[in-house]
């Protein structure tokens, strides 16, 4: 009887572990890992931190050929711009769509505007706003 080796061969497989591969691996993974955070860190930094403008829509009023939108803006103090809203009607068809400018001062805007539509309108929606 004999007995069963639990080692592999000399030369035949090769190194189990290849120290060298391992650290170049890691040195890429914290490379690559660092570029994702700094452009995370971006895109935040663009898109919420570095915004100038909000607006919400707090309630809206629809008769047969406009629709008055109360609007709020809250932006920086020598920030200017427009928001566009929309309406839609019953069937979701677009019946009005208008861009509405604000500038001054002023850092909170509560607005109430109108928007003329073609039919009834039955929502009012805060598409975006936008500095110039």
């Amino acid at each position: 009887m004999s007995t069963a080796s639990t080692r592999l061969p000399e030369g035949r497989y090769g190194r189990s572990s290849d120290r060298r591969a391992d650290r170049r691996l890691r040195i890429a993974g914290s490379v690559l890992g660092a570029a994702l955070l700094a452009l995370l860190g971006f895109f935040f930094y663009h898109y919420v931190a570095k915004s100038e403008i909000s607006a919400a829509v707090i309630s809206f009023k629809a008769s047969d050929d406009a629709v008055r939108v109360h609007l709020e803006v809250h932006k920086d103090a020598d920030a200017s711009g427009y928001c566009t809203v929309r309406s839609q009607a019953a069937d979701g068809a677009e019946v009005g769509r208008a861009d509405f400018r604000f500038s001054g001062p002023a850092t909170r805007i509560d607005k109430v505007v109108t928007l003329r539509t073609t039919a009834e309108g039955t929502t009012a929606e805060l598409l975006g706003c936008h500095a110039d």
